[in-house]
């Protein structure tokens, strides 16, 4: 399945250009840190799906609470992307044979690797595993880029208020 992202990009450049604004920062500056937020996110969303929670019985977060987590990594990846000049928007869904686990680990691996090295080819590699994510979680394309949008007004707002 393939995943059409330029209106994502676009929206995040916008968005981006707007936290630049607010803040005096650019896209040289913060790509260490969009790095290590991406790292953080990714974290976040495999606390959410207690998938690596083998003591505990609690279940997983709200699904609506999973692709809100999700989609905050789809914001440093695209953020990420941008910043470094990556033109590929065009993505094929893998159809994954993989645990959550294994994914959420090699995703650490690729987005590490991309920080040790940081090159076109690495990014969208770690992007490409990225999105292999969503039919993990039980989600559709449609769905994580519905909660893409959903925080991009969120992230918005937050702007607004001086978040």
């Amino acid at each position: 399945m393939t995943v059409d992202l330029a209106p994502l990009f676009i929206a995040q450049g916008s968005l981006d250009a707007t936290i630049h604004q607010n803040h005096g920062l650019d896209y040289p500056t913060t790509l260490r840190r969009r790095i290590l937020a991406l790292l953080v996110e990714l974290g976040e969303l495999a606390n959410e799906t207690r998938a690596f929670k083998f003591w505990s019985l609690k279940e997983p977060s709200p699904f609506k609470k999973i692709l809100d987590e999700y989609a905050d990594g789809l914001h440093f990846l695209l953020s990420i992307g941008i910043a470094i000049g990556s033109k590929k928007t065009l993505y094929e869904i893998p159809e994954e044979k993989t645990s959550l686990v294994d994914a959420f680990l090699r995703n650490y691996e690729l987005v590490a690797a991309f920080n040790e090295n940081p090159t076109i080819d690495r990014y969208e590699t770690a992007f490409a595993n990225y999105l292999g994510i969503i039919p993990l979680l039980g989600a559709t394309p449609e769905q994580a880029v519905a909660a893409y949008y959903d925080k991009l007004g969120v992230n918005y707002k937050r702007q607004q208020d001086k978040y």
